[in-house]
C-alpha cells in the first residue's frame, strides 16, 4: 500500500451558485406590496493552500474527486440565500499545480501559499434586485450559476540545499543518517529507497537540509525505472552531490563509468525552467566516493580522484559505516550551499501564476460554422454565456429579459452582420454544453403582449377616493337600488307580466 504519493491528478467541482427568487410581499392592507424575492448565494470556492504539516499527496490520491458546497436559494421578504462554503485542500510546500498538458498553473511555496482551483457560481438575483424604474414587478428571477468544474495536476517537488544523487545501493541513505538525524529505510538490494528521505545538517553557522534522492540507473530522463519521478525532487536543490559506490562488483561499473552515466540522464532531463532557475547541468557539483571502509574500495577510490579533481571537481573519499572524512564532507557542503544561496537571485516564490480577465467582460464574438446538421451561429464571450445560463427557459419574461440583455449588447447587431436570417440556428455557450435557439431578429415574449415587460397597471393608479367620494358612491349604488325596487312593485300592481317586444 502506498505511503508517499508525488503526484496525483485532481477532478475539482466548485460549488453551484443558489438561485434567486421571485416573490411579492404581501402584508395585510398591502395585497401589492411589490417584489421582494432574495438572491442566491455564492457557490464555494476550491482552494489549495500549502500546509507545513503535510508532506504527502497521499490522501487525493485515495480521494482524487473533492466538490465545494452549492450556495443556498433566495427567499422573501428580501432574505438572501447562505453563501456556500469554500472548500481548502492542504498540499505540502513545494507542491505545483498543472494541466494535463503540463502547463503550470501555480508554484505554492512557502507556508501559507494559496491558489483558487475552481471558482463557486455566482448566485442568481432575485426579482426585488430586477426591478427598475421600468420593470417595477418582474415575474422572474435569475439562476445560480454552475461552478467551475477542472482537472489539475499536482505535483511535489522536494525543497531542499543538496541532492544526494547516484545508483540504487550507493550509500545515499547511510550518508543521510549519519548526517543528520533522518531514519531513512536501509537494505543491502537496489531501490531499497523509494520516496526522497529530508534531513536537516548544521555546520558550523550554516544550516541546510540534504534530501536522499532515490536511486537512479541508466535511461532514468526517458522514464525507465522510476527516473521521472526521482528526477523531479532534484530540480529544486542548490547542490547536486554524486555518491558513487566504489565497492560494487557489478560488471561495467566504475566510478567514471557511474558518474558519466548520471551526468548524463541530468542533461538529457529537461526541468521547467520557472522552478529550479537554473539548468541541472549548470549547478555546483560535489563528488563523493563511498564504501572507503572496504580496503579495495579506498585503494580504487584514491586512483580515481586526481582524475575526478581534473575535471574540476570536488573530490571526498569517506565511509558511511565507519564515519570517516564525514566531517571534511559536510563542511564542503556547507560552504558550497552558501555560495550557492549567496549567487542566487533573490525571487519571492510566486503563488500564482495571474491570469486576469479584462475589466470589460462585454466582448463577444459571432462565428459562422457549417455543421452536419447544417450552417449555424456560435456566439462565444463570457457576459452571453453566463446570460444564457441564468435564464429559466420556462419563464417567458425571463426569456424576454435575455433577449433584451443580448440586444443591448449588440449581439442582434452582429448576427445580421454574419449573415443570419429569421429561423437561423443560433448557439451560445461552450460547445459541449451550448444552448440552441431559433433566431427570430425581434423575440416577443409571451408576456410582452400583455404591455410593457415588468410593469403591472395595478401599480400604476396611485390614487385613493376620499371618504366623501366614497360616501357619494355608495348613496349612488343605494339609489338605484330603491329605483329599481320601485319600478318592479309598480310593474307588480299594474298586472303588466308581459315583454311588450314580445306581442
Amino acid at each position: 500500500m502506498a505511503t508517499f504519493v508525488d503526484r496525483v491528478v485532481l477532478q475539482l467541482q466548485a460549488g453551484n451558485g443558489g438561485h434567486g427568487v421571485a416573490s411579492v410581499h404581501r402584508e395585510k392592507f398591502k395585497p401589492l406590496g411589490g417584489p421582494d424575492g432574495g438572491n442566491g448565494g455564492r457557490g464555494g470556492d476550491i482552494i489549495l493552500r500549502v500546509d507545513p504539516q503535510v508532506t504527502t499527496l497521499l490522501e487525493y490520491h485515495h480521494g482524487p474527486y473533492r466538490k465545494a458546497t452549492n450556495g443556498k436559494p433566495g427567499e422573501g421578504d428580501e432574505r438572501n440565500g447562505a453563501q456556500g462554503s469554500d472548500l481548502i485542500l492542504p498540499v505540502p510546500d513545494g507542491t505545483v499545480v498543472s494541466t494535463r498538458d503540463g502547463e503550470v498553473l501555480a508554484d505554492l511555496v512557502g507556508a501559507g501559499a494559496e491558489y483558487v482551483a475552481a471558482r463557486g457560481g455566482r448566485g442568481g438575483l432575485g426579482n426585488k434586485a430586477l426591478a427598475s424604474k421600468r420593470r417595477k414587478a418582474p415575474g422572474f428571477a435569475l439562476l445560480g450559476e454552475p461552478g467551475g468544474s477542472r482537472e489539475v495536476v499536482l505535483e511535489l517537488k522536494t525543497l531542499a540545499d543538496v541532492a544526494l544523487i547516484g545508483f540504487p545501493s550507493a550509500g545515499k541513505s547511510s550518508l543521510v543518517s549519519v548526517l543528520s538525524a533522518a531514519r531513512p529505510k536501509i537494505a543491502d538490494y537496489p531501490f531499497t529507497t523509494l520516496v526522497p528521505n529530508l534531513g536537516v545538517v548544521t555546520a558550523g553557522g550554516e544550516r541546510f537540509t540534504v534530501a536522499d534522492v532515490p536511486g537512479l540507473i541508466p535511461g532514468a530522463s526517458e522514464g525507465k525505472g522510476l527516473g521521472l519521478r526521482f528526477l523531479r525532487h532534484v530540480e529544486r536543490c542548490h547542490v547536486l552531490v554524486h555518491v558513487i559506490d566504489c565497492a560494487t562488483l557489478e560488471p561495467g561499473r566504475d566510478p567514471l563509468t557511474d558518474l558519466d552515466v548520471i551526468e548524463r540522464e541530468l542533461a538529457e532531463y529537461v526541468p521547467d525552467a520557472s522552478l529550479g532557475g537554473i539548468p541541472l547541468a549548470d549547478r555546483v557539483r560535489i563528488v563523493v566516493l563511498n564504501k572507503a571502509d572496504v580496503p579495495e574500495a579506498r585503494e580504487l577510490a584514491e586512483m580515481v580522484k586526481p582524475d575526478l579533481e581534473a575535471r574540476g571537481l570536488d573530490v571526498h573519499i569517506i565511509s558511511a559505516v565507519a564515519h570517516t572524512g564525514l566531517k571534511e564532507l559536510t563542511y564542503a557542503l556547507a560552504a558550497a550551499v552558501s555560495k550557492a544561496r549567496s549567487g542566487q537571485i533573490v525571487i519571492e516564490p510566486t503563488r500564482v501564476v495571474v491570469r486576469p480577465k479584462a475589466i470589460d467582460d462585454s466582448e463577444f464574438l459571432v462565428r459562422r460554422e457549417n455543421t452536419p446538421e447544417g450552417e449555424v451561429f456560435r456566439v462565444i464571450g463570457d457576459r452571453p454565456t453566463r446570460w444564457v445560463r441564468q435564464t429559466d427557459f420556462s419563464n417567458d419574461e425571463a426569456v424576454g429579459y435575455l433577449a433584451e440583455r443580448l440586444n443591448r449588447l449588440g449581439v442582434e447587431d452582429e448576427l445580421l452582420k454574419a449573415g443570419a436570417v429569421a429561423g437561423s440556428t443560433v448557439l451560445i455557450g461552450p460547445e459541449d454544453d451550448a444552448v440552441v435557439f431559433d433566431w427570430q431578429p425581434t423575440i416577443s415574449a409571451g408576456a410582452e403582449l400583455l404591455g410593457q415587460r415588468g410593469t403591472d397597471i395595478r401599480l400604476e393608479d396611485r390614487s385613493r377616493p376620499t371618504r366623501s367620494e366614497k360616501r357619494e358612491a355608495f348613496h349612488g349604488k343605494m339609489d338605484a337600488a330603491a329605483a329599481a325596487r320601485a319600478e318592479l312593485e309598480d310593474d307588480r300592481r299594474a298586472g303588466v307580466w308581459t315583454d311588450p317586444d314580445d306581442e
